[in-house]
């Protein structure tokens, strides 16, 4: 993955170097932002350059040499000095070695911590080069295999290299602290095989694009699940005796007391893989076969998305944007959990983190870091919570304070009387849609005035798979599901799409997931009925006729736009499975 300084600089560059125009420019700009690419990956398909050119004028530019792999002849003597999970890893690959000098090609070549990583891991010299990211990724499969058929191999040969016996009576359900020594018990984690299983594991996950990763014990196996667009999939079942090790690996790595198998535990993981740096939130808890262990996967990458990355419609987002752009109010973002709002907030605070402004969040937890902002982790044990933190900001000339979550009146009542005294204020609600995020206020105990004068917009919002580009096609849905979702079958001049199931998705006939969103500005109207204790149905009348339009009204112009499937928008809206 490209530094971003490097793709902030490239437009210039390419302007300077003369191989694009400003017209061109301005169009590939104007794309990328309507449809959420990066820039270089935008110049490519409208065919101004190649992905080669815009690496070698890099390349030229930061004085590196550039090498097109596609040319290189295949030299398998290469992997002994650079194993399948470094290549893998950090996104990079061995070209040539010259006595304990290793050549390896790499995207971005000034990533000097993982140069220093490899020249740790390897105890070679590092001499960089660079290539085009899909080269590479071709030529990580050439010479090592493919993705999935590496990793299942190497899970299994994980799998047979454990030794049983030293593992039989580790049964995490029935394991007395006195059966073992926690330090022998660590040195036998620590061994390869179970390393190997555990990182093949989560290396996996993240390739396959997975939110969360479940390890469950069963009374006879342990069957590992991942999380993908928003369902649960079974990967794979090991035997029940590597459910110790795998629980005790994990915990090891993310700071656990491997000792306490009886209260639940929460940690964190840190690695990166093809380049890009990940957290790996944990939680444990004792079940009666034994711990379960679930991995959040957060990918810190994805907390440099924009507003035009998260699938909303032109409409939509200028609207969210002159919203965040007020100097004081309060903005809510409302949904189910896993519907996307902390990034949500997370983009709207990357739009407002101009360097010129003070914010300030407290959230819990803290999923993602980001430079130029004060980020508080809720702590009630040392008394921080969402309260008090909040009172806190206030001393501290905040212009911008973001709260994880309104969950009781007094967070509320300081967070509306923020948004009242100059500051602008971010937060999340557990409400359906939209409208109800105002009653819900009031339930709470906040004044009818006090919420219509505080809150200048509400956004809603769920996550939908998209169909898969790979495998994309024309068909005719069910008369009933169209009926469902307010659509004539007899509207013969729109095209619905579903995707077939292919490689690339599975077979599922979905890859990735959007936005489905609806924003409702306080306007005049709106506020009248919430002065006056209104319905949530009432303020939602109030706001179509100021032209409101609901999730089902954005859903429908995704299935009509091609961007997700009928019964999807009936699974994710109308049947209220977010």
């Amino acid at each position: 993955m490209l530094d971003q300084k490097i793709k902030k600089d490239l437009p210039d560059l390419l302007i300077k170097k003369e191989f694009l125009t400003k017209r061109q420019l301005e169009k590939a700009l104007q794309k990328a932002e309507e449809e959420g690419k990066e820039l270089d990956k935008v110049l490519v398909e409208l065919g101004y350059l190649t992905e080669k050119e815009i690496y070698q004028v890099l390349a030229e530019e930061l004085g590196f040499d550039f090498i097109d792999l596609s040319t290189l002849e295949i030299n398998h003597e290469l992997t002994k000095f650079l194993p399948d999970n470094l290549a893998r890893r950090y996104n990079v690959v061995p070209v040539k070695i010259e006595g304990d000098k290793l050549y390896i090609a790499m995207v971005d070549p000034l990533d000097v911590n993982t140069v220093d990583d490899i020249l740790l891991m390897t105890g070679l010299q590092v001499e960089t080069m660079m290539a085009t990211e899909s080269d590479i990724k071709k030529y990580i499969n050439k010479l090592y295999g493919s993705t999935e058929i590496a990793e299942a191999d190497e899970i299994e040969s994980a799998i047979k290299e454990i030794n049983v016996e030293d593992f039989a009576n580790l049964e995490l359900g029935d394991l007395e602290e006195e059966d073992i020594s926690v330090d022998k018990l660590r040195e036998m984690v620590d061994e390869a095989p179970i390393v190997k299983l555990v990182n093949q594991i989560i290396f996996h996950a993240i390739s396959d694009r997975a939110s969360d990763i479940h390890i469950e014990p069963w009374p006879k196996e342990v069957v590992v699940r991942y999380r993908m667009d928003g369902i649960l999939h079974e990967i794979m079942r090991v035997p029940k005796h590597l459910l110790a090790p795998m629980v005790s690996r994990i915990k090891i790595m993310s700071a656990l007391d491997i000792a306490e198998r009886r209260k639940p535990q929460d940690g964190k993981i840190h690695l990166k893989y093809e380049g890009r740096d990940f957290d790996l939130r944990v939680s444990t808890i004792p079940t009666v076969n034994g711990e379960k262990v679930v991995m959040r996967i957060l990918d810190k990458s994805s907390v440099q998305l924009g507003l035009d990355r998260l699938g909303f419609m032109p409409d939509i987002k200028e609207k969210l944007e002159w919203l965040v752009s007020k100097p004081y109010g309060m903005l809510l973002v409302t949904g189910p959990t896993g519907s996307g709002k902390s990034t949500t907030l997370y983009a709207c605070l990357n739009k407002l983190n101009n360097g010129s402004v003070n914010i300030s969040t407290v959230e819990d937890p803290v999923e993602y870091q980001i430079q130029g902002i004060n980020q508080v982790q809720v702590n009630p044990k040392a008394g921080v919570t969402f309260a008090s933190a909040l009172r806190a900001f206030l001393r501290q000339d905040p212009d911008i304070i973001m709260v994880g979550e309104i969950r009781d009146h007094e967070t509320a009542q300081i967070a509306v009387e923020a948004a009242l005294t100059g500051h602008f204020v971010l937060s999340t609600l557990h409400t359906n849609d939209a409208p109800s995020a105002a009653t819900r206020l009031i339930e709470m105990g906040i004044e009818p005035f006090l919420v219509a004068s505080a809150v200048v917009g509400v956004l809603a919002q769920r996550l939908a798979r998209t169909i898969c580009s790979n495998c994309k096609e024309p068909y005719v849905p069910p008369k009933e599901a169209l009926k469902d979702i307010g659509l004539a079958y007899t509207e013969e001049e729109i095209v619905f799409y579903k995707g077939r199931g292919c490689d690339v998705c599975k077979g599922s006939g979905y890859k990735g997931r959007t936005g489905i969103h609806e924003l409702l500005i306080v306007t005049d109207k709106v506020r009248e009925v919430i002065l006056r204790r209104g319905s949530s149905n009432e303020i939602k009348r109030a706001a179509l006729e100021d032209g409101f339009k609901t999730l089902q009204d954005d859903a429908i112009r995704k299935v009509i736009a091609g961007i997700i499937t009928v019964e999807e928008a009936l699974r994710v809206v109308y049947m209220g499975n977010a």
